[in-house]
């Protein structure tokens, strides 16, 4: 009997990711998605759910969603259900967690490195009518030339 597991899922994450290593040096991030259902209920009453779902990735797009990614950013997750089950260690009960692992993923969005979120000093706004200050590093245009273009 054939067999398909895959998952598509776009949301923000909950929470910043939290990048580890396994003892090989291969990078693991857990990252958390809030994926928000809204519709309308028989009544007309606007309705919404939100899912949350525990998704890891891991190599080289473990760091990347780790480097550019933060809690609240957009995301687009493709992945495969994993179902981890354990015994509970205080109560001795099986426990079972259906979490997706991460198979491609894409930034929703413009994102920047977490390390530059230090906010851009503002500039001076230029009074009304004023022509607009050129810009740091940008040069300015020459003037054009005073001559006459004949015609």
């Amino acid at each position: 009997m054939a067999s398909f597991n895959k998952v598509i899922l776009m949301g923000n994450l909950t929470r910043d990711p939290e990048l580890r290593y396994t003892p090989k040096g291969t990078a693991l991030a857990k990252i958390g998605l809030a994926v928000n259902r809204r519709w309308t209920s028989d009544t007309g009453e606007q309705k919404e759910e939100t899912t949350f779902v525990d998704i890891e990735a891991w190599g080289p797009q473990a760091e990347n969603i780790s480097k550019y990614m933060k809690k609240g950013s957009p995301m687009l997750i493709e992945g495969r259900l994993r179902l981890d089950q354990w015994d509970d260690k205080q109560t001795g009960q099986k426990r079972s967690k259906l979490l997706v692992v991460c198979e491609n993923s894409r930034f929703i969005g413009s994102a920047a490195p977490r390390e530059s979120d230090v906010a851009e000093p503002a500039r001076p706004r230029p009074a009304a009518g004023a022509p607009p200050a050129p810009e740091a590093g940008v040069p300015e245009a020459p003037p054009p030339p005073d001559d006459d273009v004949p015609f």
